[in-house]
């Protein structure tokens, strides 16, 4: 088979529907949205949540307990192996990883953990280090500071 021998697909070349283009089109006029109502209308239409006025689920079901959520504390976080890509002796920080675009927002600190493996000696500044990962670091040589 050529490259020009090729037939595209009756499904890839079907036409896109014109609307609105008087009655031998099969959908002028009111251009397939029916006569009047709220969908008929420009701009009309319901939001996909919207449960026709009935009370709507979230406000159906009971509400209990307590959620931690707004006050959370979450961790940027990277794994040790990240750390073969700094020179040897280097000392990281979190500053210096969102620079170099391995971690993308602060967020309420660094937090390293230990996949993966480490090949060489460096200083670890974080907010909190899993204890795989400490132990990495300093079979290396290296530092675990946390801030």
């Amino acid at each position: 088979m050529k490259l020009h021998e090729l037939e595209a697909k009756k499904e890839a070349s079907k036409k896109r529907k014109r609307v609105g283009r008087g009655p031998g089109s099969g959908s002028g006029k009111t251009s397939g949205r029916g006569e009047k109502g709220q969908n008929a209308r420009s701009g009309g239409g319901v939001k996909p949540w919207f449960e026709g006025g009935q009370t709507p689920l979230f406000r159906r079901i009971p509400k209990r307990g307590f959620t931690n959520a707004p006050f959370r504390k979450r961790y940027a976080i990277i794994n040790v192996d990240a750390f073969n890509n700094f020179a040897k002796d280097s000392v990281i920080t979190l500053e210096m990883l969102k620079d170099m675009g391995l971690v993308k927002k602060e967020y309420n600190g660094l937090k390293v953990l230990g996949n993966g493996e480490l090949t060489q000696k460096v200083t670890v500044r974080a907010h909190k280090v899993s204890q795989k990962a400490q132990e990495k670091i300093e079979n290396q040589g290296g530092k675990v500071e946390v801030v």
